[in-house]
């Protein structure tokens, strides 16, 4: 370990001795730059606070920030009054598809509204999302995300071109860059990867906001050359971090069959990079993203199918209201006071919320 040739050499050290420094004075050296010491990773102290860049900007990151997908679905033209009578009205309306398909119903197609001896809900919550309904969605915000993107000359990443890591064997067209592709096209994709790995609702909202945290970080637009990759890598990424059996990338390997380990691992690791290691999802950030989904699904007449409340959910519903009930109780009490004065006059109101 003496030798001078020892391969054992450290790079930018940042505090180094002679070989007589117990006798010589302590002289430190200039630290070397980054391109000296060929290191070009950003050190965690050098990058940007993320809370001091406005709001618009890391969308991803702060939950008062408009989700990208949201403002570009609203750049559309303007749709004729009917549809946007029938849009508001989606929401109380009970999609016939999902009766036709499950229950033949012959007749004609009935409204269904709530009243006071039924009411109708749907199946999805912030905890627990429709699984069909959100890919859905998730797959209408990609779309929006390529039809409106800024076409401004921004750079496209090698790592992401479908020409140079095609997904299959098959040639890929000479025009693939030119042509957007239909939401059913992005909406198959990604129910193959999902259905195929078991993925589950939730990781879809976290998919969708690694993708525009990866926009917005690295200064990118997907666009139709590499739409595929980036939502190839945003599911991986998102599958690992969100479920606790986490699927692996030689799974993605037989999903995808003409695909090998080593573009998975290096399309992961570049996306990690361009994230900038930053994979946390706060609570608040989720559920903006499930909520703007939502949005986005009744402003394109996208209705979650509505259900007859039956006696058990109700039952289910009443139990953790009580539990919330009961949870808050000793809170009102601290909350109250005997006698207050009329200047300091304060109303405390608790309507707890119901996640089933």
């Amino acid at each position: 370990m003496g030798n001078t040739t020892s391969c054992c050499v450290s790079s930018s050290p940042k505090h180094r001795r002679s070989n007589h420094s117990r006798l010589e004075p302590y002289r430190p050296e200039p630290e070397l730059s980054r391109e000296d010491t060929g290191c070009n990773l950003q050190h965690i102290s050098d990058r940007e606070n993320l809370d001091d860049l406005p709001m618009e900007y890391n969308p991803s990151d702060h939950p008062r920030a408009s989700t990208i997908f949201l403002s570009k679905s609203q750049t559309d033209v303007a749709v004729p009054s009917k549809r946007v009578r029938e849009k508001r009205k989606s929401l109380y309306i009970n999609h016939f598809t999902h009766i036709s398909e499950n229950k033949h119903y012959p007749g004609p197609v009935r409204r269904k509204y709530s009243s006071c001896s039924t009411i109708f809900l749907d199946d999805s919550t912030v905890s627990q999302p429709n699984l069909k309904y959100t890919i859905k969605c998730v797959a209408l915000a990609i779309y929006y995300h390529i039809k409106n993107r800024d076409i401004d000359g921004r750079m496209l990443l090698d790592i992401f071109d479908e020409k140079l890591h095609p997904l299959s064997k098959s040639e890929v067209p000479a025009d693939y860059d030119k042509h957007d592709p239909e939401q059913k096209q992005i909406y198959r994709f990604v129910r193959t990867l999902f259905s195929a790995a078991q993925l589950t609702a939730e990781c879809a909202i976290v998919t969708l906001v690694y993708l525009e945290r990866l926009l917005t970080y690295a200064e990118i637009d997907i666009c139709p050359a590499n739409w595929k990759r980036i939502v190839l890598g945003a599911i991986l990424l998102a599958s690992k971090v969100w479920d606790d059996q986490a699927v692996w990338n030689v799974d993605y390997c037989q999903i995808l069959k003409d695909i090998t380990v080593e573009d998975m691992n290096e399309l992961e690791r570049q996306f990690l990079e361009l994230l900038q290691f930053n994979i946390n999802v706060p609570s608040s950030v989720y559920a903006k993203y499930y909520f703007d989904l939502r949005s986005l699904a009744e402003a394109n007449n996208l209705s979650f199918p509505l259900e007859p409340l039956s006696r058990d959910k109700a039952q289910k519903l009443e139990a953790i209201s009580r539990l919330c009930d009961d949870k808050y109780k000793d809170l009102r009490k601290l909350a109250k006071k005997r006698s207050v004065s009329a200047d300091n006059l304060t109303v405390v109101r608790w309507c707890p919320a119901i996640i089933s």
